[in-house]
């Protein structure tokens, strides 16, 4: 035997030693490569590598407003990564990169040395940069240092195949696009997005030098949240891109100089803008995907990839949000302090009681075996937690139950802006917090829209032949029919002797000549005219139904008015233009639902915007020119329901239609005072605000200086006739102001 004339036995014991624990080694790796420690990937599927990709939506002057994924990633490709990027990874990450086939052993060798002979456990992994991109495609997932050793020869022998598979510039590629940067981002196009707000091809070599200084250590070295540590890390890279010689010492010293200047946009699903029609619209793909894949392809909206292009205004929903959160914070202040300490929230321990017992947590405690009381009791039990306010978000020790009561008070709203040729939704605002309030009031909510719906009867009425100058008395009547029902008006006892134009009712908001109009146009044909001009909710077939006792959805009702300028057309609102794949090839492309017949004819659509023009120039909208001073051609409709639970206004101009509803999502709750619950009080102001803004930005000139088309001079004709008509000396003298008029409703024939 060889190792006999080896002298002395010591040496012939080591190299003994040495080739026993080589065999054994290069058995283990054998076994590795072999399968024995789990399958190792082939060609064929490495080949096919598939990543998971976020989805993006982005408003339709392309503005990117969030993203649905599992893992936040979104594709590059190498082409559009830049040089300087791709430098600065090479230099501090693999600086052997070109000349090794997957594995680099001058390095790992060194490493091994350095670490396993001196100790010292700052001389680095030696992974490569194909090794780093075996461990993403494959994660570990097994802890100890016997399957850490497994994990590293699986890592060396994938990234030997990777490199048989792929070029070197398809290797980086993949790794930029896998790559973790923590927060559940991954790829380098998220982490430059979240980071800076542009994508990667758009990076400063300053910033790229950042990202790939977190890549050491993601949290350690996270600029938003250790901004001195990513400093100096970032200064190391540039460091090392100098000594690599792709960056001159004097370029160096310059870059390094700069301050760490970040632009975090954080796409959270609770918030960023407009976080009630990014729901909207992921539910709607969601269907939409639902409906591919019954056709048999292959889409899903967290992994897909997809590009959602919305019609959504960048600019609009930016200064839409603005304008309701002023009028909002203002309206709830006004709100509580007109009921003082005698607030329901506060006093009116039944409706407290009834809330709490529809709350979740209440449910669940129910659900849990908890008695009633037992559910009570741990709800009253305080604990830390963080309440939203319009002052912001406070941390205090309350109870479930306090909780409860404090957002049971919040006023919210609705409001849709859209394009009345069209339908394409501009503004949607679902509430005010969504990360409080996740019921949309736009998608989800159906409430009574008081004097709104008046617009369609009186539509009604002129379609059925009724002139818009025929005269109505404003006196309040009792229908003996209706048990006794009897509506009224907000205004003076001397409407008892005023009759009232069409044009003048509408206007003002004459309750009793608004249910006097629906019962000489007949209920059934101002359901109908409803159903013309788009409205498809079931209504009532009762004369309330002129006040508006309805209960229709914001969408609804915007699509409605849209036809008075839109040669009578209504519209559906919609809220995607199209969406694409990852490579922007069109899946699909949405166009708009319009009437394809008129629902009324164009002569009445010219009146009944003269109607409505008048609202805003001398009726309850008038303080859009009082108050607010806008000079745009507007018309509109003002609304209230019943005790003040819901408010109302919408604007009608000739490029946009904006409604906007305000209330409180518990309907046993409404505004102490009609001067302050009034639609022109507590709705109007979000449009008014937001027009202002509008008219602000020049961008917006088409659409803020646009104009009504005049109307016909036989409709400024049929119109030609004196506003009211005060009943004569005599019929005033022998009628009684304090006394109503008894009568049954009678619908016409």
């Amino acid at each position: 035997m060889i190792f006999k004339r080896i002298n002395p036995p010591l040496l012939r014991y080591v190299l003994g030693l040495a080739t026993f624990v080589t065999g054994m080694a290069a058995v283990f790796i054998l076994s590795v490569y072999l399968g024995a420690w789990g399958d190792l990937p082939g060609k064929k599927s490495l080949a096919e590598i598939k990543h998971p990709k976020a989805s993006e939506v982005y408003t339709a002057d392309s503005v990117l407003i969030g993203k649905y994924y599992l893992n936040d990633r979104q594709p590059i490709l190498y082409k559009n990564i830049p040089e300087h990027l791709i430098n600065a990874l090479i230099a501090v990450e693999d600086e052997r990169f070109y000349d090794h086939s997957g594995v680099d052993y001058k390095s790992l060798f060194r490493v091994a040395f350095k670490t396993i002979l001196m100790q010292n456990k700052a001389s680095g992994g030696g992974s490569t940069l194909s090794q780093q991109l075996a461990k993403n495609l494959y994660p570990r997932t097994r802890n100890g240092n016997f399957y850490l050793a497994v994990d590293k020869i699986k890592e060396m022998i994938i990234a030997s195949r990777l490199e048989k598979i792929y070029s070197k510039e398809e290797i980086l590629e993949q790794y930029l696009n896998t790559v973790s940067f923590g927060d559940n981002t991954f790829g380098i196009e998220s982490a430059s997005i979240k980071f800076y707000g542009k994508g990667a091809d758009k990076l400063h070599i300053q910033e790229a030098a950042v990202l790939v200084g977190m890549l050491k250590a993601t949290y350690t070295y996270n600029p938003r949240v250790f901004p001195k540590r990513s400093l100096q890390r970032r200064n190391l890279v540039l460091n090392s891109l100098a000594e690599n010689g792709f960056l001159k010492k004097v370029e160096k010293d310059s870059i390094s100089a700069l301050p760490l200047a970040l632009n975090y946009t954080e796409y959270d699903h609770n918030s960023g803008l407009a976080p009630y029609f990014r729901e909207e619209v992921r539910k709607r793909v969601v269907s939409w995907c639902k409906k591919q894949n019954d056709l048999g392809n292959s889409y899903n909206i967290y992994t897909s990839g997809l590009k959602i292009y919305t019609t959504l205004d960048y600019k609009m929903q930016v200064l839409a949000e603005e304008a309701m959160k002023t009028h909002m914070e203002a309206l709830q202040k006004s709100f509580e302090k007109s009921y003082g300490n005698s607030a329901p929230w506060l006093t009116n321990k039944g409706l407290i009681l009834k809330v709490v017992k529809k709350s979740t947590a209440y449910k669940n405690l129910i659900k849990q075996g908890f008695s009633e009381q037992q559910a009570l009791d741990t709800l009253k039990q305080k604990k830390a937690m963080t309440l939203t306010s319009w002052d912001g978000e406070k941390e205090m020790k309350m109870s479930s139950v306090d909780s409860i009561i404090h957002y049971m008070k919040f006023l919210n709203t609705g409001s849709i802006s859209i394009d009345p040729g069209t339908g394409a939704t501009k503004t949607w605002i679902g509430g005010v917090d969504y990360k409080v309030f996740k019921y949309d009031h736009i998608s989800q909510s159906r409430r009574q829209v008081g004097s709104t719906f008046k617009p369609i009867v009186y539509t009604a009425a002129l379609e059925n032949g009724i002139a818009p100058c025929t005269y109505f008395s404003a006196e309040e009547v009792e229908y003996n029919n209706l048990e006794g029902w009897s509506p009224s008006n907000s205004g003076n006892k001397d409407e008892v002797f005023m009759n009232y134009s069409m044009k003048q009712a509408l206007s003002n908001s004459v309750n009793t000549v608004a249910v006097k109009v629906l019962e000489k146009t007949g209920i059934e044909n101002a359901i109908e005219q409803a159903e013309k001009m788009g409205i498809t909710e079931n209504l009532p077939n009762l004369p309330s139904l002129a006040l508006g006792a309805a209960e229709i959805g914001i969408e609804e009702m915007a699509g409605a008015y849209a036809s008075y300028v839109n040669k009578g057309r209504a519209v559906k609102p919609f809220l995607i233009n199209g969406i694409t794949n990852s490579k922007d090839s069109i899946l699909e492309t949405f166009t708009p639902t319009i009437s394809s017949v008129p629902s009324f004819s164009e002569e009445n659509g010219q009146i009944m915007l003269e109607f409505l023009k008048a609202t805003i120039n001398e009726g309850t909208g008038a303080r859009i020119r009082t108050v607010y001073g806008l000079e745009n051609d507007i018309a509109g409709k003002t609304g209230t329901t019943q005790n003040n639970k819901d408010a109302w206004f919408v604007a009608i101009t000739p490029k946009i239609i904006h409604v906007t509803w305000v209330g409180l999502d518990n309907h046993e709750i409404g505004f102490k005072n009609t001067s302050l619950g009034q639609g022109a009080s507590a709705a109007l102001p979000i449009f008014a605000l937001w027009m202002q803004k509008l008219n602000r930005e020049t961008t917006y000139n088409e659409i803020t200086r646009a104009r009504f088309m005049k109307p016909e001079v036989a409709v400024l004709s049929m119109l030609d006739c004196e506003p009211v008509k005060r009943d004569g000396f005599f019929k005033r003298l022998f009628k009684n102001p304090n006394k109503k008029k008894t009568k049954n409703f009678k619908e016409k024939n």
